[in-house]
């Protein structure tokens, strides 16, 4: 298994990437996003990441950017929201991640009022991506989304998703299927329906009640029985540790406890 943390995007970069190398991990998840991790610093920085990145002996994993609008009713809005990802594609590819991560679209807004259409758009701009990435050689992981996304939330929204478009993988984010599910059976739905397409593992903690990215142990998800599920489809692949706290001992505390939870024979 190999374990990951994510930058602060509103930190600078490079001063992230040395914190978290000097934390012992595997590899870094860059979120490419602005103000201090968007494509553009990333292209400009190329030298010095991958640089750093090899001091370190990390591998990285690429993060496409989140806050962006590739269902959005308007046009131009939409537009420009789908070429950021094409743009964060391309400069990814010269990292050479392990993958790379896709956020759902969004429906927000009037879109939620219109909800055939906003999954129209949503889905011609998944297309788009999904034939950028597969040209450029990448793995791309699409990860599940909390109830308030309103798009590709249960194990059932992926189903035909994943038969579109066998390329791709999942990225199970265990905190965002643990909203509105105090029981995991959603985040557990995922591992017995989709054994072989789980890519990647987002692991954090929460009460349920919204996506905290709490250490492992501090909220209520129950990843015990997580890591069990885990263990009997035999995934041993990339996992980050998406806690976010100014004390990052707490990452790596949480990345010990996931190893262990991982050792127990269940």
């Amino acid at each position: 298994m190999l374990y990951g943390a994510m930058n602060s995007p509103v930190r600078p970069l490079l001063d992230e990437i040395r914190s978290i190398g000097e934390m012992g991990f595997d590899f870094l998840e860059l979120t490419m996003d602005a103000p201090q991790a968007h494509y553009i610093v990333v292209e400009d920085q190329k030298d010095a990441i991958l640089e750093v990145l090899g001091r370190f002996q990390m591998s990285v994993v690429c993060h496409l950017p989140t806050f962006i609008s590739t269902a959005d009713l308007t046009p131009g809005i939409r537009d420009a929201s789908v070429q950021e990802v094409m743009k964060s594609l391309e400069v990814a590819a010269v990292l050479q991640p392990l993958k790379v991560v896709l956020h759902p679209s969004y429906m927000v807004g009037m879109g939620q009022l219109v909800r055939e259409v906003s999954e129209k758009y949503a889905f011609e701009s998944l297309e788009a991506i999904v034939e950028k990435a597969h040209s450029l050689g990448l793995c791309l992981c699409l990860e599940n989304m909390f109830p308030g996304s309103q798009w590709l939330v249960t194990p059932e929204d992926f189903i035909g998703i994943l038969a579109k478009f066998p390329t791709i993988n999942l990225t199970l984010d265990t905190g965002h299927a643990h909203v509105q599910d105090p029981g995991d059976e959603r985040c557990l739905r995922f591992i017995e329906m989709f054994p072989n397409r789980i890519g990647h593992l987002h692991a954090s903690d929460n009460f349920g009640r919204e996506d905290s990215h709490l250490p492992i142990g501090a909220g209520s998800v129950d990843f015990p029985k997580i890591a069990g599920a885990l263990k009997s489809i035999g995934y041993n692949d990339t996992v980050t540790l998406e806690v976010f706290s100014r004390d990052r001992d707490y990452v790596k505390i949480s990345r010990e406890k996931f190893i262990e939870l991982m050792a127990i024979e269940y």
